[in-house]
């Protein structure tokens, strides 16, 4: 069984609100075993709706729609069905019934432009609202030479959509799809370190298309991800379809993976110091500090993350240097600097602010990003951001690359310095 979503309003064609309840029915339908092969997304026009429901009848098995179910001259969803189906709308007055109790539960007379929500194409079903007044239409659109296709009209206020869901909808698949119904699963597998293709090359034709199960790979500033999808009688079956893969994943890419799901590399490190009892302090030159915030997010309790400075200017590490002399002046006597931010000055710079934040601050590891460089020019070479970790093993230095696109290469560069950290932790 094939599924199509459709959301319906000017709203989501102009871009004015962004579109979550294709999104949440999608992973609801996955999780029924049904495969969703079509979004489709169409502005408060009729003749536009007709069309497009006329197109999901034949190419879907299972259509479930939002939107245009309230009383207003826009709210066309309702007349669309009908015309596309060539049906006449007729009043259920269970819905008019339903209607009505809303309004009187709420202590408001009912406007008589709510009538049309009572509205339902010739042979449909009312899907309850309990909490709305806008009821959902469930109509059975029969075809020539096939099974019919099944269609679910629900409102487009996501509370209301998805207690309908809930206590109708998702019943009413089930018994659909009868004794045949197969879960469809999905694990992911985060990764960084590497560039998408060069990823792509290190798996052994696992991306290829035709292969089971699949493997998806898709990249979000510079974090990759992995996405393996199975299919089985139950969510057991489905996911151990998957381990040969998974394990071939993890043979192939080793240390590049870093976290599974929704983790990013911020956890990742965070699990680390709370399995080792460890603590970390931060000092940012370039990120401004990025790296604090995304840490501070996933340590709420404060047992890892001691604290951290963000430094700002050409100028900014010597004044540093010159307020914490105490603490640096074991790790390097000098204060003297040149005026220019060269590559030997911000290696240098780095190495002794990841030792003195260390000791300031009293922790098991301070993580240290020098200055951003400028933005190269496509025939220079990029600049590089050194990053340092210091610990009781000493201080670990690396250099990144700073170029690409200029709106993921600060994410990118607090990514590289936290994969730094990860696996200055993990000891490699």
């Amino acid at each position: 069984m094939n599924a199509e979503v459709i959301a319906i309003g000017d709203e989501l064609t102009s871009g004015q609100r962004l579109d979550t309840n294709s999104q949440w029915l999608s992973e609801r339908l996955g999780e029924l075993g049904i495969r969703v092969l079509y979004h489709t997304t169409v502005g408060d026009e009729l003749e536009a709706n007709v069309r497009v429901f006329r197109q999901a009848f034949d190419r879907a098995d299972l259509i479930v729609c939002t939107g245009g179910l309230g009383p207003t001259a826009d709210d066309l969803t309702r007349e669309a069905i009908a015309a596309a189906l060539g049906r006449a709308l007729v009043q259920n007055d269970d819905a008019l019934k339903h209607i009505q109790a809303i309004f009187a539960r709420r202590s408001r007379a009912m406007p008589e432009r709510n009538l049309v929500q009572a509205l339902f194409p010739e042979n449909s079903r009312m899907v309850p609202n309990p909490h709305g007044t806008a009821p959902g239409i469930d109509v059975e659109v029969l075809r020539v030479d096939r099974p019919p296709c099944r269609l679910f009209a629900l409102p487009g206020v996501p509370a209301e959509m998805r207690e309908m869901w809930e206590e109708t909808v998702a019943p009413a698949i089930s018994v659909i799809q009868g004794g045949e119904r197969r879960v469809i699963r999905h694990r992911r597998i985060k990764c960084f370190g590497v560039g998408e293709s060069d990823l792509e090359q290190m798996l052994p034709d696992l991306i290829r298309r035709g292969r089971y199960p699949t493997v998806g790979i898709t990249v979000s500033q510079a974090t990759i991800t992995l996405r393996i999808t199975a299919e089985g009688s139950t969510a057991e079956e489905a996911f151990a379809a998957m381990d040969e893969t998974w394990q071939t994943i993890h043979d192939c890419l080793g240390d590049l993976v870093f976290g599974y799901e929704d983790d990013e590399l911020q956890h990742a490190v965070a699990r680390q110091l709370g399995e080792r009892n460890q603590t970390l302090s931060t000092i940012e030159w370039g990120t401004g500090g990025l790296l604090a915030h995304w840490i501070s997010s996933v340590d709420p309790e404060q047992r890892c993350y001691r604290g951290g400075t963000i430094l700002r200017g050409v100028d900014a590490d010597e004044v540093w240097t010159r307020q914490n002399q105490s603490a640096i002046a074991s790790e390097d006597d000098s204060s003297e600097q040149p005026a220019a931010i060269t590559a030997a000055r911000a290696e240098r710079s780095v190495r002794r602010m990841a030792s003195a934040s260390r000791n300031l601050l009293q922790t098991d590891y301070a993580l240290a990003v020098g200055p951003l460089p400028s933005l190269a020019e496509s025939s220079e070479e990029p600049g590089r951001v050194a990053c340092a970790v210091a610990s009781a093993g000493g201080v670990s230095f690396a250099t990144y690359p700073y170029a690409g696109h200029p709106d993921i290469l600060l994410q990118r560069t607090a990514k590289s310095a936290l994969n730094l950290l990860r696996k200055t932790i993990a000891g490699s």
